[in-house]
Formats: structure tokens, sequence, C-alpha cells
């Protein structure tokens, strides 16, 4: 192929101007999430090899499913290209370990051959979208992000296209926490059993951003430890993608293809599908038998101490570890509510080294009990974002430190950043992070009114 990409893997685009060019998010082979996440479906040899061959690579976050090291270290590319986040954990990651590292400019398209170009849009949630100009086609490479302030941009480039797909993450839940329990030990249905209303969910983003094509993304593992396993039949299949879609303005196409961007020719590619092979925690290290001693109760408190906003809304974080409570308090008033998390210790331990929590989360093999009063979000605003986004990959964990994280992503474009707030009902979980006597939350409030109004 001249030019053009292919979609493969779980949330890789190969992108070709008479070679290989680009490849985002290559997750080759072996697991993720503490060997929870498998990929669903197998990756030739033709484009492992182009995988390999590729100029450049392209991460969007720091899941292992888009950040695997084990897939970096088998590319011959000569930059690692990233989205530009504040406090740049992830370059200064992988430079450590060796690794060439460009930082691309936010809202900003940076050539990467005669043919192609890109945009790497960073936002707060610490995901990124990337823009593909491939010979004048444009592929929106969603992954796992969100609209947060930048869907007018988006909407306004897409709009100068003829020819545009959209790939993204579909689904309700499963590539998060979902295995959570009543107070009783009884599971709680996740609303990842909704497969049924993926199509029309696709269809609809689709249309809001104006996208001719959608290509299924970012959702291709499946569940392999024998405690993670019971979250299979809830993952979103390819299948799944094309129940309940229906558009008049857009095409679902399938998950693998390969398109030519000279010749607007589409070709099917048919990976082999992976089948499960159940694995015993044992073989990741998880041992759910084995205690926590002192020193590792004390990197407990360490961890979670610091990020000051989890004090303002929870009681304490409690984890049950070879049966034993091991609880972590943080008010000082009781109000009665908190988290238990029942986990192995080694993997709760090796989260907590490498400041990765989302990755336990994700994994789904973690239990989850909540005690006390929440809301239908459960572990949203006021846990994940500011333990697995904010502390853990922006490094924010006090009030100030806050009101400076999110003053970086709000500089990048104040009236998107604003607007966005206001219609997402994000407002509070920003705000709540900013001294009510700061400049930034009088400003934040003075715009929340204007950008209303208009």
């Amino acid at each position: 192929m001249e030019v053009g990409f292919d979609t493969i893997g779980n949330a890789t685009v190969i992108c070709y101007d008479k070679k290989p060019i680009l490849v985002t998010d290559p997750w080759l082979s072996g697991t993720a999430y503490f060997g929870s996440w498998m990929l669903s479906h197998e990756i030739s040899e033709e484009q492992l090899e182009a995988i390999r061959q590729c100029k450049y690579a392209w991460i969007s976050h720091g899941h292992p499913d888009h950040l695997c090291v084990e897939s970096l270290r088998q590319l011959k590319a000569e930059r690692i290209l990233l989205p530009d986040h504040y406090k740049g954990r992830i370059g200064a990651d992988l430079q450590a370990l060796g690794f060439q590292v460009q930082v691309l400019p936010n809202r900003a398209w940076t050539q990467l051959s005669d043919r192609i170009r890109v945009m790497s849009i960073a936002d707060y949630n610490q995901d990124a979208t990337l823009l593909i100009d491939i010979n004048g086609r444009l592929v929106v490479d969603l992954n796992d992000a969100a609209d947060r302030g930048w869907g007018n941009l988006v909407k306004n480039i897409i709009r100068q296209y003829k020819t545009t797909f959209l790939l993204k993450l579909g689904g309700f839940g499963d590539a998060d926490m979902i295995n959570f329990f009543d107070e009783e030990g009884k599971r709680i249905l996740p609303r990842a059993h909704e497969v049924d209303t993926v199509g029309a969910s696709m269809a609809t983003v689709s249309k809001l951003l104006g996208t001719k094509y959608i290509v299924p993304f970012s959702s291709m593992h499946k569940y392999q430890r024998s405690d993670s396993i019971w979250v299979n039949p809830y993952i979103t299949k390819v299948e799944d993608y094309y129940k309940g879609f229906e558009s008049k303005s857009s095409e679902m196409l399938p998950a693998f293809i390969r398109y030519d961007c000279e010749k607007d020719a589409l070709e099917e590619i048919k990976p082999r599908e992976r089948q499960v092979q159940i694995y015993a925690p044992e073989a990741f290290g998880d041992d759910w038998a084995v205690l926590l001693d002192e020193e590792d109760r004390k990197a407990l408190r360490e961890y979670l101490g610091p990020i000051q906003h989890l004090a303002t809304y929870f009681d304490y974080i409690n984890f049950r570890v070879g049966g034993k409570d091991n609880i972590v308090e943080l008010a000082k008033s009781k109000f009665g509510r908190g988290i238990t998390f029942e986990v192995p210790k080694n993997s709760l331990m090796t989260a907590v080294q490498y400041a990765v929590f989302d990755d336990l989360l994700i994994g789904n093999f973690m239990k989850t009990t909540l005690h006390g009063q929440f809301g239908e979000e459960r572990l949203y605003p006021h846990f994940t974002p500011y333990v697995a986004k904010y502390s853990d990959n922006g490094k924010a964990r006090t009030r100030e430190e806050l009101e400076e994280y999110f003053k970086n992503y709000r500089k990048q474009a104040p009236i998107d950043y604003f607007r966005h707030l206001v219609e997402s009902g994000s407002r509070y979980a920003v705000m709540s992070a900013l001294r009510t006597d700061s400049t930034a939350y009088r400003t934040i409030s003075r715009l929340y009114h204007f950008v209303k109004a208009m």
C-alpha cells in the first residue's frame, strides 16, 4: 500500500507513506493489568513487522494496554511521541529506560512525512486524542478519551475533511472498575451488561462529531486470570458495536481494516480470535493468602495520606489482604463513609510502589465494597481521578498542586475548557480542587456564568 492505514490489536493504528511511518499504542503480545488482560485477536506477522519498522510510535496514555514497554522494546522507532501532559511523567519514565522521546505540541499539527501529519490533544484526565491526516483523509483516534474540552476543536477540524474515521472505545465499563460488592458480600451487577446499546451510543458520538465512518477500537481484550474471568460475559466484543446501530450520517466498518488513502479502497483484515487460557493469580505473583506487614501498611499510609482531597470525602480506605483488614484513616471526623479494597498483596504493593493504582481497578480482580452514601458513579469523582489521574500521573496531591495542575490544562484552551465544565456538569469536580479564595476559583465562577449565558 502506497499511503493509508491499518487498524489492528487493541488500539493500534499503523500509518503508511511508502513505508511504515507511525504506530499508535502498540500492545503486541503478553498481558496487561497484572496478567488480567490478554489480546482478543492475533496480530499477523506482516503487521507485526510493519509495526517494528515504524519511524514513530505515539502513546495516548499510561495504561498498560496502550503503553506496553515490552512492545516498545521491539520497535525500531526513532522517537516515541507523547501528548503534552502536566509534569510529563510518561516521558521521564521512558527516557529513564533509554527511549528517545518527543512531546508533541498541544493542539498543533506536526508533520511526520510528506503525506502524514498529526495533532495531539491532551486532557486533564490524563487521556489524549490523536488526529491523523493521511493524504487528506482524517483518522480521529479517541482511544479511551472522552470530550474534556476538545470537542469544538475536533468538530471544526472534521468539517474540513470529506473522508473521516472515528476510532473509539465502546461499551459500558469493563475498561474500568466494575468489580463491586455490597456489604453483604454479593456482587453488584455491572452496567456493562447493557451491550445491546453500544451501537446506538457510537452512532450518537459519530453524529455529534460529524465523522463519516466508525471503527470499533480500544476494547479488543479478554480476561484470563481465574479471579477476573468472571468479567468476560461483560466485555464489549466486536459484534456488540453493531447492536442498536442506526445512522443516516455514518457507517460502522469492521474493527480490523486496511484503508488505502490514495484509492479510497477498504480491505477487511480478519485476524484469528484468541481463545482464553485461564491462569491462576499465582502465575503473576499474587497469592491471596499472603498478609501485609507493618512496612506495607506504612507505605499505604504514605501513598494515600498526601492526597488531601480524599480526607474531604472519605473517612477511611480499608485494604483487606489475606483476609485481614488494614485501615488507612483519612479524616478526623467520623462520618462512616469509606471503601474496602480486597486485593492480593503483590499487585497492591506493586501498584503503590510504581503509582499505578488504576491498574488494580481496571484489572477487575480486586473486589470493591463501598460503605456509606455514594452516588451512582461510586468511585467518581472523588476517588479514582484524584488517586489514579491527578496524583499518580500528574503528581498533584495538595490543593495548591491541584490548582496548578488544572491551571495548566485550562490555559491551553480557556473557553473550550470552561464550556466543557458547564456542559458536562464536572464544574464541581474541578472547582472542589481549588481554594475558594483563589484567583482560579473566582475566574471559573465568573466565566461559568458568562458561558452559561451564551
